[in-house]
């Protein structure tokens, strides 16, 4: 059989910096894909993913599609997908998958980190990050940016340390503020990331994982893990051997379609997917309003695509989740929400 004949699962992870693609076939092999940076546009993002997964499998059947991440629910209704599951669910499936012994999973992402805990393949807890985002994918590519250093070359830098230097790591700002006056001082780059890798590591046990033991097997997933000087603090700090899965940087999206597999085998139901070739190239139309009926004033989403609208969500008591419900008479309120953004 020719690969793109082959049936598949589809698994989308929509986060806040980056958005990625999975196709698995019916035997978990994983036969497509693709890690894009978003750029403030999922939709364009996503959009992108899909042409690319239509060049490497043109003819392929998808049978159920599962959605993941932040922007989960924009995903899924621009893709029609047939499961939604938040990020711990999708990633601590991924982690099961890949490594049934794991008992301790370490994501950090674009903007956010969590720690996940597992006992027998089953989340039993997890913790997030909260007001700070240091050591996150996005406060890593701006000091790298900043030392001048591509953000590929920084975890070498930090293995050829001789003496890392000490930079306080509990805020983003003080981190930075920390690194400049260490890097005035004159020391190497190679010291000063070094030092950076550590405090940034030593911040996540204390504000993420918060004292609770990390028992081994640790697995390191999220685009961050592709950071060797990252990894190597934390096996410094904890003691153990941090292992990086294959396909660390889309675990979510792997999650995710494990899960819609896992409920496909289940149920049978025939897929809502829109279609591979349809996604690439149709016009989608993101609108938002305010819903003032009660106290809650709800911001709802709405997704179009070509004028019909497909998906809306936001609303806390749940009576926007009926789409034949017209918002146009709220088209007031979403003038006078575009006016309060930012550069409105």
């Amino acid at each position: 059989m020719e690969v793109e004949d082959l049936e598949c699962f589809l698994g989308i992870d929509v986060g806040s910096v980056s958005s990625k693609i999975v196709a698995l076939s019916p035997e978990k092999e994983i036969l497509f894909e693709t890690y894009l940076r978003t750029h403030g546009g999922p939709i364009e993002a996503l959009q992108t993913g899909f042409k690319e997964l239509q060049d490497a499998l043109p003819d392929a059947q998808v049978l159920a599609v599962g959605t993941t991440g932040s922007g989960r629910h924009l995903a899924a209704a621009m893709v029609g997908a047939d499961t939604i599951k938040n990020e711990i669910t999708a990633h601590a499936v991924a982690a099961r998958e890949v490594h049934p012994e794991a008992r301790t999973v370490i994501d950090i992402g674009g903007q956010d980190s969590k720690i996940i805990y597992l006992k027998d393949g089953v989340s039993r807890g997890f913790n997030m990050n909260t007001v700070c985002a240091a050591g996150t994918g996005s406060f890593l590519d701006h000091q790298a940016a900043r030392l001048n250093v591509p953000i590929e070359k920084f975890g070498e830098l930090a293995l050829k340390s001789k003496s890392p230097v000490r930079i306080a790591g509990r805020c983003g700002v003080f981190a930075e503020s920390d690194l400049i006056s260490k890097q005035q001082m004159g020391y190497s780059k190679e010291d000063l990331i070094a030092g950076l890798c550590l405090a940034l590591a030593r911040n996540y046990l204390t504000n993420v994982a918060r004292g609770r033991e990390i028992k081994p097997v640790v697995l390191f997933q999220g685009g961050v893990a592709a950071n060797v000087g990252l990894r190597a603090a934390f096996e410094a700090l904890l003691g153990l051997p941090i292992v990086v899965p294959p396909h660390f940087r889309v675990m979510g999206a792997l999650g995710a379609a494990l899960l819609a597999r896992e409920r496909w085998l289940k149920y049978r139901m025939p897929t809502k997917f829109r279609g591979i070739a349809a996604i690439a190239s149709f016009k989608c139309t993101p609108r938002s309003f305010i819903c003032n009926d009660c106290a809650n004033t709800c911001e709802i989403s709405e997704l179009y695509v070509h004028g019909e609208l497909v998906g809306r969500w936001g609303s806390r008591c749940g009576k926007w989740a009926n789409l034949s419900l017209s918002s146009a008479d709220r088209e007031d309120q979403r003038e006078k929400l575009t006016l309060l953004r930012p550069g409105a």
